[in-house]
């Protein structure tokens, strides 16, 4: 089994019961896919900024952020994540958007932007996942992580060029 203690507590949580069950993976995928929640309107609107499509996602997935503290007075602010998936049949996307989302939402910038995002994908789909949808996949993951690295660098004291 992979080494999850790199990951925030809940998503290590939830990685560590689709590696312990893997017969039971599509069943619970399917059950976080119906907990998916798309972004509220007064996040984003359709039709969604470019700036905020995932590169290389098949189902056309979209991530937003939100801080939940001030970026100016706080290190590392806690962070909201919302998610768009406009494929209908994006169920894998859905899946991911809503474990990334119940397990990363709250947590501060510099926790999420820390993990390692290596082992995600073919933990939570499998090791027979097609390169597209894993690429895919991956990529959403890749855009929380930027996301996140963002606002720890937006927080972060000016040091001067040397």
């Amino acid at each position: 089994m992979p080494d999850f203690s790199q990951y925030p507590e809940a998503l290590r949580e939830v990685l560590t019961i689709f590696a312990e069950n893997p017969a039971d993976r599509s069943q619970m995928l399917v059950e976080y896919s119906d907990q998916f929640t798309g972004v509220p309107e007064h996040i984003a609107r359709r039709p969604y900024p470019e700036e905020n499509r995932v590169p290389h996602c098949e189902s056309e997935a979209y991530v937003f952020v939100e801080p939940l503290d001030d970026p100016a007075t706080t290190p590392s602010p806690r962070l909201k994540f919302y998610f768009a998936v406009e494929n209908p049949f994006g169920v894998s996307a859905r899946a991911l958007c809503a474990i990334l989302d119940s397990t990363l939402s709250g947590l501060p910038a510099n926790e999420i932007a820390t993990m390692p995002i290596d082992d995600l994908v073919t933990t939570l789909f499998g090791k027979n996942i097609s390169m597209g949808k894993g690429q895919g996949l991956l990529s959403i993951a890749a855009v929380v992580k930027h996301l996140a690295r963002r606002y720890t660098q937006l927080s972060a004291p000016s040091s001067p060029l040397t």
